[in-house]
């Protein structure tokens, strides 16, 4: 059911932003998917590698999104020897959602190009999705977003131009060895972003910089676990430095169009009532 193989495509990640919308587009197609996650049938948890084999079985391609983010420290080890594993098993078409200036998600992407596999690579902005699937939606319901980032711009991505990347590369040839580097259209500052999703809204949500002092407080006092912590910590004090303040043509050259707008997100995302108080 794969562009090669006719069997079923294993989706780690599989509940998540971008593999749940992939799962519903193959699903569509009548291909058939198996959700990788802790809840699944079998069982999948990064963590423990003893789950890996029976997800594997009977699969013909992954779709490899790692929990909690690439981008945390041992990521890369980790997608190593699950890529080995499955080409080991004869599965060698893995697509890979990776991220934008992160190092460890760059090693990871190595490891899975030497790996044996078949690959395509999907290097993504930051999610515009963030803000009504993540940790910023409470901000926005509350008002407003604190965050320690200034004037800098990011090419904020669309979860669902991902989701039809990541369809594309897995059910069509012309893909494989072909990294995609994925963004919107334009650059907005987090500042401009809340302040689209003010006007799609109707509210007054407000934008305030703070220091990363502050920040480390504000995460400290909501009990985060030391993972999720400290990924926030990396991509507010490290990523978020102007290293991404370049658009690229990725979802122009995988899709054949332009990607999705900030704007269009927050106008659809509003309407759906998500940010309604």
């Amino acid at each position: 059911m794969t562009e090669t193989t006719g069997k079923p495509i294993l989706i780690l990640g599989g509940t998540g932003k971008t593999g749940r919308r992939l799962a519903e587009r193959l699903t569509a197609r009548n291909v058939t998917v198996r959700i990788g996650s802790r809840a699944g049938k079998p069982s999948f948890d990064w963590l423990d590698r003893s789950t890996w084999d029976a997800a594997l079985d009977g699969i013909g391609a992954v779709y490899i999104s790692y929990y909690p983010d690439i981008a945390v420290p041992g990521a890369a080890e980790t997608v190593e020897a699950f890529a080995r594993l499955a080409v080991e098993r004869g599965i060698k078409r893995l697509v890979l959602l990776s991220g934008r200036g992160e190092t460890e998600a760059q090693r990871a992407e190595e490891m899975v190009k030497t790996s044996g596999a078949d690959w395509t690579i999907l290097r993504c902005a930051w999610f515009s999705q963030n803000f009504s699937e993540g940790f910023l939606i409470e901000s926005i319901l509350e008002g407003e977003v604190a965050l320690p980032v200034g004037a800098v711009g990011e090419p904020f991505v669309d979860v669902d131009d991902i989701a039809d990347v990541a369809e594309t590369v897995l059910t069509e040839p012309g893909h494989v060895g072909q990294l995609y580097e994925l963004t919107g259209p334009r650059l907005l500052s987090f500042a401009a972003a809340v302040a689209e999703i003010g006007k799609a809204t109707g509210r007054d949500i407000r934008y305030r910089q703070i220091s990363h002092a502050q920040f480390t407080e504000t995460m400290a006092a909501h009990n985060l676990p030391p993972e999720f912590a400290w990924l926030l910590n990396e991509l507010f004090t490290e990523v978020l430095d102007g290293r991404n303040e370049t658009l690229t043509d990725g979802v122009q050259r995988a899709l054949g169009r332009r990607p999705k707008d900030f704007s269009a997100y927050a106008t659809e995302t509003a309407a759906s009532g998500v940010w309604s108080n």
